[in-house]
Formats: C-alpha cells, structure tokens, sequence
C-alpha cells in the first residue's frame, strides 16, 4: 500500500478529536493536552464515560470474534480510531491467520501510525476517507485490494455513526454500504445513546470537538441494521452483548447501543 506522513500542521490540533478524546479514555497515549482535557470534562458529566468506552472495546472484540468464528475472513473497519491492542486484525487473526481487513478513519494521524497497524502483513489496508462520503470509501483503491465484496464482509461501524449529523443523512450513508455487502456479511454497529440517562452535558463537550456527537434512541439506532437480522441477544447496551465475564460496575448507565446482524441469503 502506498502510504505517506503527515505534517503536523496538517492534523487538527486546534480541537479535540473524538478518535483521540476515546484514546486518552481507553488510557493511550496518542493524544493533545485539549484531548485529555475533553476526557476529563466526559468523566466529570458522564461518570461512566471510561468503562464505557472500555466496554464499547469489549464489545468490537467479542463480535470480531464471532464474526470470524462464522466464518467471515474479511473485515472493513469505518472509524477505525488510533490503534489499541488488541486491535481488529490482531483479534481477527488469532482465530483464523488468513482475514484481512481494511482500515478507514478520517483523522491524518491515524495514517502516521499505518505502521503500527499493518504489522508485517500485507492483506491490510489503511485509508484516509470520510464517511459521509461512502461510495468513495467503497472504490477506494487500498479498500479494493484487501476487501472482495463478491465474498461475505463484516463491516464495522463501532462508536461512528454518531458523529453524523442528521443533516448528513446517516441512514442513506448505512444503508449505501449495507447495500454494497454481499449475502452472508455482517454489520456490527455501536452507537452512543440518552435511553439510560440524562447526556446533553456529555454531548456539549463534543459541541467543542472536530466532530459533534448525536445521541439516538433504541428505535433510530435499531433503523441502522436495516433488514439484516440482528444476532441474538439482538440490539444490547455494550457490556450485555454476549458478555463472556462479569459486566463492570455501572453497567446500567453505559450509553451505549451494539449489535451484529447478518445479511440474509
């Protein structure tokens, strides 16, 4: 794949960055003193933002796993934020070595650490692309390479799609790349919520950020799956989709939605 660095004066620094804002969450290092500080802000409003976050990771391992346990050996990442170990390929590859994955996320910076990503292997992509533009993501030549969409994909969309605004159109954007997916491929989807408390607090602090967060219902999270079927146990807060420990601590108030649905034949 044909890679490059970027300048610092062509990443955002001026804002915080909601892929940096999860890293500083998940406890990383790859962020700025105004990403921490949003961190912080998170907490102080949204006590549960840290083991929220940390069970949104929780979840995309867990249905990384069952996606490729179903046999799906190809995986295209939207969103795919700064790297955290375990990330999607290193999870992917543990069950079956040969899955290859396309990563995509709109910040630069995410592409200065392609190296990190990619590893030794070369059935990985990284790629610079914005999700409002999904037919673009979907040509993209570095996507083409790693991805055959004449073979079942699992398409993920963890902690994304509520950074698109309503006048953004989210359900058309979804629907363009469910559409793309053959039969047999998977969306797994999380998706931030106010259902289990009360978040415009949370929500203001990102009205500061690169992206704004926009909080939906059961109902309008649900709409993104379309008419794949949703898994069991169907459309779950994170730490109760297939749990395989104990959920943390506060479970109740994470503001999360997840869930794995499958195109039908």
């Amino acid at each position: 794949m044909a890679r490059r660095s970027f300048h610092r004066d062509e990443i955002d620094t001026s804002k915080p960055h909601p892929a940096r804002v999860y890293d500083y969450l998940l406890g990383g290092k790859n962020n700025y003193e105004l990403d921490r500080a949003a961190g912080e802000q998170l907490i102080a409003v949204a006590p549960e933002a840290r083991i929220g976050v940390r069970a949104n990771r929780e979840f995309l391992r867990r249905a990384v796993e069952y996606v490729v346990g179903g046999g799906v050996r190809q995986i295209l990442d939207i969103g795919s934020g700064l790297p955290t170990s375990p990330n999607v390929h290193e999870i992917a590859r543990q069950a079956a070595p040969g899955v290859r994955i396309a990563y995509v996320d709109n910040d630069p910076i995410v592409n200065t650490y392609a190296d990190v990503l990619l590893g030794p292997s070369a059935a990985t992509s990284v790629v610079l692309g914005d999700l409002r533009d999904p037919a673009a993501l979907l040509d993209h030549p570095d996507v083409r390479r790693v991805i055959d969409f004449g073979e079942p994909v699992a398409l993920l969309l963890v902690a994304v799609v509520h950074f698109l605004a309503p006048a953004d159109e989210p359900g058309r954007i979804v629907a363009t790349l469910r559409d793309a997916l053959p039969p047999g491929s998977f969306l797994v989807l999380s998706h931030a919520t106010g259902d289990f408390a009360a978040r415009d607090a949370a929500q203001a602090v990102y009205d500061q950020a690169t992206a704004r967060l926009n909080l939906r219902s059961r109902a309008e999270v649900e709409a993104f799956f379309g008419d794949f079927a949703l898994v069991e146990p169907g459309l779950a807060q994170a730490p109760f989709w297939r749990p395989d420990g104990p959920p943390p601590e506060g479970s109740e108030q994470i503001g999360f939605y997840a869930g794995v649905a499958r195109k039908p034949a």
